[in-house]
């Protein structure tokens, strides 16, 4: 089967449009009140791997519905003014996610190489799964 696109072309031509953040930077912004980061991995990655302190869990496949306003799905954190970075494990969903927000007039960064990156340079992580409609 041959595809128009690739997927590695999508999210190539997504990070050459947003602005991304390194995992260096983000460990050293997760404590600032005025940055959310936005965990958008599956439910069972978080199980697994564990989760960022203080990150708000949004689904990859939910995430249009829940910053929409208008959406019964909306949730009051992407309402907020406060910074927004998203992750997922290697920054190719994440990629992809903020340069749809983009298209909708969302603005947000994303975490360039994700939640491994994190990990491997000592980032902190929590292995309980706290309430995707808890906020920071």
């Amino acid at each position: 089967m041959s595809l128009k696109t690739s997927a590695t072309t999508l999210v190539e031509n997504a990070r050459a449009r947003i602005e991304g953040i390194e995992t260096s930077e983000a460990i050293n912004m997760m404590n600032d009140p005025d940055v959310i980061i936005v965990d958008i991995r599956d439910i069972r990655e978080r199980q697994r791997s564990g989760h960022i302190p203080g990150s708000f869990h949004a689904l990859r496949g939910m995430i249009e519905p829940c910053v929409d306003p208008d959406s019964p799905f909306f949730k009051e954190i992407f309402g907020k003014s406060d910074k927004k970075i998203f992750h997922c494990a290697s920054g190719w969903r994440s990629a992809l996610t903020v340069a749809t927000l983009q298209d909708m007039g969302f603005q947000a960064a994303h975490m360039r190489d994700g939640f491994s990156n994190w990990t491997a340079k000592g980032g902190p992580t929590e292995h309980d799964i706290p309430n995707s409609g808890e906020t920071k």
